[in-house]
């Protein structure tokens, strides 16, 4: 084998290295953001839902008010 068949092969394969490493890395990466996503919603879920009723029950009360006037 050529000297030079030799360096294109040791490029290859360091190529070959570092995207798996790469790879690796953006696997992890994305499992780290999908546990924060989770969390993220356990956290929010909450206060969102409780920021909903809150706007459908002020809907209500306002459509009873006389003259209430409907939002768009």
């Amino acid at each position: 084998m050529s000297s030079a068949a030799i360096v294109w092969m040791l490029v290859g394969l360091l190529t070959l290295a570092v995207t798996i490493v790469m790879l690796i890395a953006l696997i992890r990466h994305l499992l780290v953001l999908g546990r924060a996503l989770g969390r993220f919603g356990d956290e929010v879920g909450p206060v969102a839902r409780e920021i909903t009723e809150q706007a459908d029950r002020a809907s209500s009360r306002a459509q009873r008010l006389p003259g209430g006037h409907r939002l768009p």
